[in-house]
């Protein structure tokens, strides 16, 4: 029987020593039933592919119990696989967050403890470096410390297996059941970090992996230089995370001329002091690359999230302002860019294959289809999303590019993750290229809408925080299904797919999807990892002004019958 939030509280206050900074917050917050109730009323469960919540004491935070009872619980795991999975062993990586070196010192320290290899980076590594580096180590496991574009709140540990993608459902099924079967004060095993290096247990990586990773994204380029324009005005921010180093070398290497970093964000920072919510998808995130864009006139500005698997730009307007393109817009012009541009290079195969999520847009797959090329879909989430390369493999096709609207890109077979390292070298060829031939990417974006159809994009949230907000969330899906729309904005629903029970080949999730007969359509669905829900809303019209007014239209219908349940 799960024991009560204040019970489990009270055997934290007994068994914590009391020098520990976990036992002082302990002390901190003794009375406050909501703080206990909030800290302690569930453990942290795995999302999309492992944990995330806020850093502190609880078992609905991220702390070193926490921690080590994943990781304990990972390594009961790769024990029961056998000997060989121990001798493979394990990459861990992290970020520049609050803890996050600690954590995976402390990941690896528990891993040798059990008998299994583990090999750590000197620094912070982006996410997708991560990813490539157990299919070319051919570990059984990776485990990234990262809360990924989360506010400086938060921390996470994200798991992946030796296929190079965040596990699936049916491993972190397996992983779920090792963890909550470990007593994080009793069970958890660890070895001196130092003592575990000198016996060969823990490997620190050279920089020949760091090689090796730019050398897998530059082999992604589609033109020569002489085809480029590479004197093209660049500015990028890696917003105080991991992406500095690798993105930089690769504009360097790449030889564009005319590139500035933004320097207040160049270095590592756990607090976000320049940006305060580190999402490359928030526009509010760019505010100093427009200010470094209009000293230096640029005509595109990037940025990578923490971990740096995220990538959004901002596009020069012809007035000198800068607009954000949303996740599918930029995922339009590297659709269109990878087929057209492998098309005019004479490597664009027979049999090419692109997956997308179930909440991107269409757009995409109309693009794929007028090359050719055939566009899986997936669930949310790059578990799902590079989960889908076996299959393509096997089925014969080539694997060409992966996305989703929430600005994440995979553009390699070799790296099964976003990745906003190779998305930016794709995005800024693709601005040299076209800026050769006397186009912006803007207008590459509005000469897509006029070939393809003009399409609207909009993914808004709602937050709802605590046990309250999940609640509410329930009782929101809840209260669709039990009523589903049959018009909206004077739409007729022309279909509703309902993926909770799965659908054809894709597996069961909360998700419901409403498609109208004008071919606009719009998807709902919790966040697995973020106390929100999710809407996602794409309207096709004769222009774009009018596919924005409709948009905004579903929207509002919508979002008047969702904030209607208490």
């Amino acid at each position: 029987m799960k024991k009560d939030h204040f019970t489990v509280y009270e055997e934290w206050k007994s068994l914590l020593d009391h020098e520990d900074p976990l036992y002082a917050e302990l002390m901190q917050i003794a009375g406050d039933e909501d703080a206990i109730k909030d800290r302690f009323y569930k453990d942290l469960s795995f999302g999309t592919a492992g944990l995330r919540g806020k850093l502190g004491v609880g078992t609905n935070r991220m702390n070193r119990l926490t921690v080590g009872g994943a990781t304990q619980g990972i390594a009961d795991l790769i024990r029961q696989e056998g000997e060989e999975a121990c001798r493979m062993g394990v990459v861990i990586a992290h970020d520049p967050r609050h803890n996050s070196k600690e954590f995976s010192r402390l990941t690896a320290s528990i891993l040798a403890a059990n008998g299994i290899k583990a090999y750590v980076f000197d620094d912070l590594r982006p996410t997708p470096q991560l990813a490539y580096v157990i299919r070319k180590l051919k570990t059984i496991s990776g485990i990234n410390i990262t809360a990924s574009h989360n506010p400086k709140e938060y921390n996470g540990y994200k798991a992946y297996w030796s296929d190079g993608c965040q596990v699936g459902q049916e491993i972190a099924d397996r992983m779920t059941e090792k963890i909550r079967a470990v007593d994080i004060f009793r069970d958890v095993k660890i070895m001196d970090f130092d003592k575990a290096v000198n016996e060969g247990l823990i490997e620190i990586l050279s920089h020949k992996w760091d090689t090796d990773y730019l050398n897998e994204v530059k082999s992604l380029s589609i033109h020569g230089k002489e085809e480029l324009d590479l004197s093209i005005p660049i500015v990028y921010t890696p917003l105080n995370g991991a992406g500095h180093v690798p993105f930089t070398s690769m504009l360097r290497d790449m030889g564009y001329t005319d590139w500035h970093e933004v320097l207040e964000q160049s270095e590592p920072d756990p607090d976000f002091t320049t940006v305060g919510y580190p999402n490359p998808e928030d526009p509010k995130a760019f505010a100093y690359a427009e200010k470094l864009g209009a000293k230096y006139d640029a005509e595109l500005l990037m940025a990578t999230d923490p971990d740096a698997d995220r990538f959004a730009i901002e596009v020069r307007r012809k007035d000198g302002s800068y607009l954000p393109l949303n996740g599918n817009q930029t995922g339009y012009i590297l659709v269109n860019y990878i087929l057209e541009g492998r098309k005019s290079a004479n490597s664009l195969p027979d049999n090419g294959a692109m997956v997308k999520s179930i909440v991107t847009s269409t757009l995409s797959t109309v693009i794929a289809k007028s090359y050719g090329v055939k566009m899986f879909e997936s669930l949310t989430g790059f578990k799902n999303i590079c989960g889908r390369i076996p299959y393509i493999e096997e089925s014969g096709l080539t694997y060409l590019f992966g996305y989703e609207e929430s600005v994440g890109y995979a553009s390699s077979v070799n790296i099964r993750d976003k990745d906003g390292i190779s998305a930016g070298l794709l995005v800024a060829e693709a601005a040299a290229y076209y800026r050769k031939k006397g186009k912006t990417l803007l207008e590459v974006l509005e000469d897509i809408y006029e070939k393809y159809g003009y399409f609207a994009e909009d993914e808004p949230n709602i937050v709802l925080d605590g046990i309250e907000g999940s609640e509410r969330i329930g009782r929101m899906m809840s209260s669709l299904r039990s009523d589903l729309p049959t018009v909206v904005a004077g739409i007729k629903v022309e279909k509703c797919i309902d993926y909770d029970k799965g659908y054809e080949d894709i597996p069961p999730s909360n998700v419901l999807r409403f498609f109208l007969e004008d071919g606009s359509w719009f998807a709902i669905r919790p966040s697995g990892t973020e106390p929100k829900i999710k809407f996602y809303f794409y309207a096709i019209s004769d222009s774009r002004e009018d596919a924005l007014k409709k948009n905004q239209s579903i929207r509002d219908e919508i979002f008047m019958r969702i904030n209607s349940v208490e």
